[in-house]
């Protein structure tokens, strides 16, 4: 009689020694997480057509956020891989010595001055003595007082109001402020509901129509090159079909933002969504920095040898 225990020990000796093609298959894999910040504008657009480009294996989670510093500081913390932000939020970031790079652009252009429509606002000049809405901190806010300043006014000519972007053209349309420098899609939904006029689309300065980047952590950059590339490929990619394809980008920002295709349809001429960052960009950069001290809204430079890294993208581009 064969015993319980010497029958278990043979089936056992037996599961040992059978082949390795019977074993217990392997779990698939889990792809690669990909957190991504965005802004909730349309010229942060791009990384919602990121789904359509992202190779296998890899997962983009699209985090977004109200802010451009938010998405910096989410950048700098490491709660997301990487972020897309205004040229000041990075700049305001580098110059206080936070471990941040600008690997890629975004977005040129993107922001307007509106004014309450029949408010006999049409120029620069004509915002002297106005309350006009301004975000501290934000890209839109350098190139107004850049503007003022080449009118020779200054800040204190105006009446300088907190307000963040999504909530301009509401304060605009209550009669709160008379003007507003703003970020799209909200002067879109101004000039659409005729409720605001353009003064102008403030490009007329040595930093062109500079605005949005796509920055990383310096240790992801230094010790994750494969996922920076992975990453700015995707960018690339979806960057490139958004903007060629305007009707996708209208399509896209209706679902994401919200906002009525009539307003969205003014403000998407106004967006250049893009990816190349060069020579061009970091001189503009430069002189935006340059005005940012002017204005004492940092202390220093930031160092542009470890700033701003186009390493990536040049070579995406010679490929």
């Amino acid at each position: 009689m064969i015993r319980r225990r010497t029958l278990l020990a043979g089936l056992g000796a037996g599961l040992l020694a059978a082949p390795l093609g019977l074993a217990r298959p392997a779990r698939a894999q889990a792809p690669t997480v990909i957190r991504m910040g965005s802004l909730k504008l349309i010229h942060s657009i791009a990384p919602h057509f990121y789904a359509q480009f992202t190779p296998a294996g890899y997962t983009v989670e699209v985090v977004p956020f109200e802010s451009p510093t938010e998405c910096k500081n989410a950048v700098v913390t490491k709660s997301v891989d990487f972020g897309t932000f205004g040229i000041a939020a990075g700049t305001l970031g580098a110059a206080a010595g936070e471990p941040l790079v600008i690997i890629a652009s975004t977005c040129n252009r993107g922001m307007a001055i509106i004014a309450k429509k029949d408010a006999g606002i049409a120029a620069i000049k004509d915002l002297k003595g106005k309350r006009v809405a301004l975000w501290p901190g934000s890209t839109q806010e350098v190139f107004a007082l850049e503007r003022l300043r080449q009118e020779g006014m200054s800040v204190k000519d105006i009446t300088p109001v907190r307000i963040s972007f999504s909530e301009m053209h509401i304060a605009l349309a209550r009669g709160d402020i008379d003007a507003y420098v703003g970020a799209e899609p909200a002067p879109g939904v101004s000039l659409a509901s005729g409720v605001g006029s353009l003064v102008e689309y403030p490009y007329g300065t040595e930093m062109g129509a500079l605005n949005m980047v796509f920055g990383a952590h310096a240790d992801t950059t230094a010790q994750r090159p494969e996922i920076v590339r992975t990453m700015l490929e995707i960018h690339r990619k979806a960057t490139d079909y958004a903007q060629a394809n305007r009707e996708a980008m209208i399509a896209m920002a209706v679902a994401k933002l919200g906002q009525k295709r009539e307003a969205l349809e003014l403000s998407a001429p106004n967006v250049g969504l893009k990816w190349k960052l060069g020579e061009t960009e970091i001189a503009q950069a430069k002189v935006y920095a340059d005005r940012m001290l002017a204005l004492r809204q940092i202390k220093r430079l930031p160092d542009f040898a470890t700033f701003i890294d186009t390493r990536f993208v040049d070579a995406m581009r010679d490929a």
